[in-house]
């Protein structure tokens, strides 16, 4: 029972990590943009994604739970790979040789977030339905 809700959460899990990475990454592009020679950075969320899914074993975690007894169920939190950056290649670059196009970052920013919202009620969803699967009937 708990490795079927495992591989139902699993998918959501690796999407919300990648989407708060890139969340962070995003957001460190605009907070340079006017430092000079900087060069900004994403990555591609679905190969990222793809490879997540892909080489996250079942029962592999990033950091583990000591047991403390025999009969303790052993537990773990999974943790989303690092993904690999990527330069941005601008489309007019600057004289002091910084690459941020804030127009581009703050889209990227802004449909990152409503993703990451839509996964959020995605998932809220596949709870509130496997929650409904196991209430009795009345």
């Amino acid at each position: 029972m708990i490795d079927k809700l495992e591989g139902a959460f699993s998918f959501h899990q690796a999407a919300l990590g990648l989407r708060h990475q890139r969340h962070e990454v995003l957001a460190n592009n605009i907070a340079n943009a006017d430092t000079p020679n900087f060069k900004a950075r994403d990555f591609d969320f679905a190969a990222e994604l793809a490879r997540a899914v892909k080489t996250s074993p079942k029962g592999n975690s990033g950091s583990t739970l000591t047991l403390t007894s025999s009969r303790h169920i052993p537990g773990g939190a999974p943790q989303t790979p690092l993904p690999d950056l990527l330069y941005h290649t601008p489309d007019q670059p600057s004289l002091d040789g910084n690459t941020v196009e804030m127009e581009r970052e703050r889209v990227k920013f802004a449909d990152n977030a409503v993703r990451y919202q839509a996964s959020l009620t995605f998932l809220e969803s596949r709870i509130r339905g496997l929650k409904n699967a196991m209430q009795p009937e009345s």
